[in-house]
């Protein structure tokens, strides 16, 4: 029986959490021994690993004096070093750039495998310390990887054009799994809170992740705020779930606040369960500036919810289009909803201006062509839903990573 080590950075309900908690079940279910390592456990947390799971602290990192998380990180790698060597893993693998510098610095021979979650140059346009750190790696001890996981065909291009990625022989594109058949049990649950129950009754967009600059929400709720200056949409309401960054939700109310939408706009907050939410919802949003290939897409996809997003990848077409996509003045339209031009302007932040931009508008007018025409979107996601979701089985997929056939 071969061990894999699981290593990410939070319990959240993330898209790489959500990625760890499905390969876990899938080799567990294959007969491997798993155990998964949170640098940082929260009771908020809302991915859980049950007795398989291990934690290096119970405190986030902005509770740590700087000296203090300094010595933290310092003391990380020979933390995961102790693990592998207990639990005589096999393979290692990790999530996102914090976990993959500290697996590539933890000098253990086991088969490394690294995630890249992200279109990495426009997250390295915050020249942060730590951005610095990990553009580094990108020239030095991504070697120690045997495999370097792209999430899409658009991440692999950004790493070996833009961010000086050195070693393209270790680079693989592997979509992200999804186990479809739970996320369509857990999308039929019932509603338990009745005001949610009479909050779906009405036309929904709906938000789902963290509220996060990468994830710039003002967007979406001035798109919003212009759809609803047309009555036909007065009654929509918007829903966001997920809780994060307490500026990003403070410019969120604010704008809510000057465009009067208090009545409208709904925060319920972390969800276990998302799924019921988006099967019920009208339309899915997704206002991001960047993404790698965002996982509540392919849940929507999953439980037949049509979809407006931002352009925030080229990955975006490769989640949601089959044929090649037509292209309109105001949107891409695709089998599963339709794309309209990225908001991404060069700089990652609150934007100080609250003036309405073309792309709010060109995202408004999406949104009200599939809140008015709901039915023939959901009918043509319905028809093309096995196909769009074909890529992201769960078994083939974990497979994948770790390079072995089941027999």
């Amino acid at each position: 029986m071969k061990n894999i080590l699981l290593f990410m950075p939070y319990g959240s309900v993330g898209g790489m959490e959500r990625l760890a908690a499905y390969q876990y079940e899938a080799y567990r279910k294959m007969g491997y021994r798993v155990i998964a390592v949170k640098i940082i456990g929260l009771p908020s947390d809302i991915i859980h690993f049950g007795p398989d799971e291990i934690v290096l602290s119970t405190k986030d990192f902005y509770e740590y004096s700087t000296a203090a998380r300094f010595w933290f990180y310092l003391r990380i790698p020979f933390m995961l070093r102790k693990l592998i060597k207990k639990h005589k893993i096999d393979y290692t693998l990790s999530y996102g750039d914090m976990a993959n510098v500290f697996s590539a610095v933890s000098f253990t021979d086991e088969y490394k495998i690294a995630g890249i979650h992200a279109l990495k140059s426009v997250e390295f346009t915050a020249t942060s310390f730590l951005n610095k750190v990990f553009k580094q790696a990108f020239k030095s001890i991504y070697r120690r990887f045997q495999k370097v996981v792209c999430i899409s065909e658009a991440i692999k291009k950004d790493l070996l054009e833009n961010c000086e990625y050195r070693f393209p022989e270790n680079l693989q594109v592997i979509y992200n799994p999804h186990d479809i058949p739970k996320i369509q049990a857990l999308m039929q649950e019932e509603l338990q809170i009745q005001d949610e129950h009479v909050l779906f009754q009405h036309r929904t967009i709906v938000f789902v992740g963290r509220m996060s600059v990468q994830k710039a929400p003002w967007h979406l709720i001035k798109a919003f705020a212009l759809l609803r200056q047309n009555e036909a949409f007065a009654d929509v309401k918007l829903v966001f779930i997920g809780d994060g960054n307490e500026t990003v939700v403070a410019k969120c109310e604010a704008l809510i606040q000057k465009y009067a939408c208090q009545d409208a706009v709904v925060f319920l907050g972390r969800k276990s369960n998302p799924f019921q939410y988006v099967h019920r919802a009208t339309v899915l949003a997704l206002s991001s500036y960047y993404e790698g290939t965002p996982n509540v897409i392919v849940e929507a996809i999953a439980t037949q919810t049509p979809i407006v997003s931002s352009n925030c990848t080229a990955g975006i077409i490769e989640l949601m289009a089959i044929e090649p996509p037509l292209e309109a003045s105001h949107w891409i339209a695709t089998e599963s909803g339709l794309i309209t031009p990225n908001f991404f302007k060069g700089t990652l932040d609150i934007p100080q201006e609250d003036a309405y931009t073309k792309e709010e508008s060109d995202f408004a007018l999406a949104l009200a062509e599939v809140l008015q025409h709901h039915s023939d979107y959901r009918e043509q996601l319905k028809l093309h839903q096995a196909e769009l979701l074909s890529k992201f089985d769960l078994e083939t997929v974990a497979l994948a990573y770790i390079n072995e056939d089941w027999q």
